[in-house]
């Protein structure tokens, strides 16, 4: 199923291979995206996050996590539900870092660089807002 979906003033080309499938599979403008619905939770608009594998190019769109400096922050609002990391250790771009869960969908929220945490600003089971610095990263 092919759908076009605007997010404020840009339109993406989704691509959903198996609704029934886990995880579902979708294709964002050529990119690859894993959606794991919980079970007997409908997905209307799932938060999607990238699939480990996935190698993003330069031309590609932004990330759903942004980072702003050295700080990533909440790509959306939610609750803390996992926290993988912490203060000094090294982390690879795409590696889980934290889940956070939002309208009852967990949404893994991944590295977006290379690096060494400087601070984990979160603790699981705190609710965070929208663009709430959620790790900072050493120089």
């Amino acid at each position: 199923m092919k759908y076009n979906v605007k997010i404020g003033e840009q339109t993406f080309e989704v691509e959903i291979e198996d609704l029934n499938k886990r995880p579902v599979i979708a294709r964002v403008d050529g990119d690859v995206f894993e959606v794991s619905p919980e079970v007997g939770v409908e997905a209307a608009a799932p938060v999607a996050a990238p699939a480990p594998e996935r190698k993003r190019s330069a031309a590609a769109a932004p990330s759903s996590t942004d980072i702003s400096g050295n700080v990533l922050v909440a790509p959306l609002p939610g609750t803390v539900v996992e926290v993988f990391i912490k203060a000094g250790e090294k982390v690879e771009t795409g590696q889980v870092i934290l889940v956070i869960e939002a309208m009852k969908m967990k949404n893994s929220i991944r590295s977006v660089r290379d690096g060494m945490v400087k601070a984990v600003l979160v603790n699981a089971g705190q609710a965070v807002a929208h663009k709430q610095a959620l790790v900072e990263f050493a120089e």
